[in-house]
């Protein structure tokens, strides 16, 4: 997961889908040999010089300020998650060495609050996507299959991508797969960003990027996406169809807190309500 590699990826794929008409600039129509703007006519957009544009790019500037890389980001018009996304790439932190992360671990704070949730379908993530813990009723909606201890395996944990992409019954949970699918890769392209010498990071990408097509294409494209709010149509083996809203809570550790909801006294919500009975009946002891 080279971070140079990732930077000059980025910047190409977000300059190719730019046009001359796009920004204001005089198409003479002479023939291009790539979409997209040239570099130099980034670089004048931006105000940077070519050559220096093109050793960004090329991921061998990987120093630059604050306000070359806000230009820069105008230029290509970025959106807000993107320009973040540009400045984790390239920007000072990038020199700060190869500390990998720690391991993750669940805070009491966080346990505190899967608890107050009570039967609200909850999903904590780590920034690889390895769930970290579910409340019995997010483990009942993502991924029943599944032991609800499996989180606590760290060699083993439930990875979220990977039952996107690999996963049978969670590719049926999801009428609107394609979707779901953009939005988790778009968070993935986040991280990698963020955690560049994050081994198994790189390791898992390697490993769909070879298993599965559909994550190759995708991740190919570079698309970033913090997509915090998601509202998606789900289809439960017990409980059926249901459209429900995914929020996500961001912990000072970097963890993501995934919660499920529904529309107050729809049909969704009528049954997450039977899924929360369901699952308090099989845990439930038997009394004599």
């Amino acid at each position: 997961m080279d971070g140079r590699r990732q930077l000059g990826e980025f910047l190409q794929t977000r300059r190719a889908r730019l046009r001359p008409e796009d920004v204001g600039l005089a198409e003479h129509g002479d023939r291009r040999r790539v979409p997209g703007l040239r570099r130099e006519e980034l670089a004048l957009l931006a105000g940077v010089s070519a050559s220096y544009y093109a050793r960004l790019e090329q991921g061998y500037s990987l120093n630059a300020s604050a306000e070359v890389l806000d230009a820069i980001a105008g230029a290509l018009a970025l959106d807000d998650t993107e320009r973040r996304h540009l400045h984790n790439l390239a920007g000072p932190r990038r020199r700060a060495g190869s500390r990998r992360p720690a391991p993750e671990r669940l805070t009491p704070a966080t346990r505190q609050l899967m608890a107050a949730l009570g039967d609200v379908p909850v999903v904590v993530l780590g920034r690889r996507g390895d769930v970290l813990a579910w409340t019995r009723t997010g483990h009942a909606l993502h991924a029943g299959h599944l032991g609800f201890g499996s989180p606590e395996d760290k060699g083993a944990r439930p990875n979220m991508t990977r039952l996107v992409f690999t996963d049978a019954h969670t590719r049926e949970l999801y009428p609107g797969w394609a979707a779901k699918a953009r939005d988790v890769v778009g968070n993935l392209r986040l991280a990698a960003g963020q955690h560049p010498d994050d081994p198994l990071l790189a390791s898992l990408i390697g490993e769909l990027s070879m298993k599965s097509p559909e994550f190759a294409a995708l991740w190919s494209d570079h698309r970033v996406r913090a997509c915090d709010v998601g509202v998606y149509e789900m289809h439960h083996a017990i409980v059926g169809a249901m459209t429900l809203t995914q929020q996500t809570l961001h912990t000072e550790q970097g963890q993501r807190i995934v919660v499920a909801t529904a529309e107050p006294d729809s049909a969704s919500a009528h049954a997450l309500q039977l899924l929360a009975q369901d699952v308090t009946a099989e845990v439930a002891p038997v009394r004599p």
